[in-house]
């Protein structure tokens, strides 16, 4: 990819300050993009490219989102990637896990796209963190993968309504990927080694995936090379979804 291909391109990332967020802000930075970071924590942002732009903000609170879009400048693109993962059936999980699952990788997004929609310039690219949770079922998952089913429905509805600026709107749904928040949850369990084995088995690549690898898939679609390319949910999961349909 040219190294400059994103010069001059102003680019928001929520959820910058770790995983996917963090290796997207800094292939972006490489190719010459303008970026805002945007995350809970302002000392992980710094982490992630210290001379950067970086804003402290809750997604999910209109009010906060609202007072940021209104001073923000024009947007050549948006990568809403922020979100949190917690366990749990239908049955055995409380209504506080549910809503926050739903604030967290729904009501956030919304509330980005809502605000922001305004301040993108036409000709602009969006991209959405899913998850292929949001796809087919796994056991325990299922507020966050309810969520994340609304958030691939909130892609292809914002790439309709969008479509007519010429702004293109699509979702990658990553499989298990080594961010800290997947190694985090796995070093909580009885028995880490074999939790990441059977991770890495639900997939014919035997492997679990690579925020970088997820990085390049979301630089191609904010990119120019992607320009006939709307409304799709993308699996990047390493085949899981090929050979354990629901």
């Amino acid at each position: 990819m040219n190294k400059g291909i994103f010069e001059g391109r102003q680019i928001l990332i929520t959820g910058a300050g770790s995983g996917i967020g963090r290796a997207t802000a800094r292939k972006l930075h490489s190719l010459g993009a303008e970026l805002i970071l945007v995350g809970r924590r302002l000392d992980k942002l710094k982490e992630t490219l210290p001379k950067v732009q970086a804003i402290s903000l809750d997604h999910s609170d209109q009010s906060a989102v609202e007072k940021f879009a209104n001073q923000c400048g024009p947007l050549d693109g948006l990568f809403l990637n922020a979100g949190s993962f917690e366990a749990g059936s239908v049955e055995k999980s409380d209504l506080a896990i549910f809503n926050r699952m739903i604030d967290q990788n729904l009501l956030g997004p919304w509330n980005m796209a809502h605000f922001l929609g305004p301040n993108l310039q036409e000709g602009s690219s969006v991209v959405l963190t899913g998850s292929n949770v949001g796809i087919r079922v796994v056991p325990l998952q299922a507020a966050y993968g309810v969520a994340k089913a609304g958030l691939h429905m909130l892609a292809q509805y914002l790439a309709q309504e969008w479509g007519h600026r010429q702004i293109r709107v699509n979702a990658v749904a990553p499989g298990p990927v080594a961010t800290d928040m997947l190694l985090d949850r796995i070093e909580e369990t009885l028995e880490p080694e074999e939790t990441l084995n059977n991770l890495k088995r639900v997939n014919p690549l035997h492997r679990i995936g690579q925020s970088e690898e997820i990085a390049s898939l979301v630089v191609y679609l904010l990119g120019p090379e992607s320009l006939w390319l709307s409304g799709a949910v993308i699996p990047f999961d390493g085949g899981a979804g090929a050979v354990q349909p629901n």
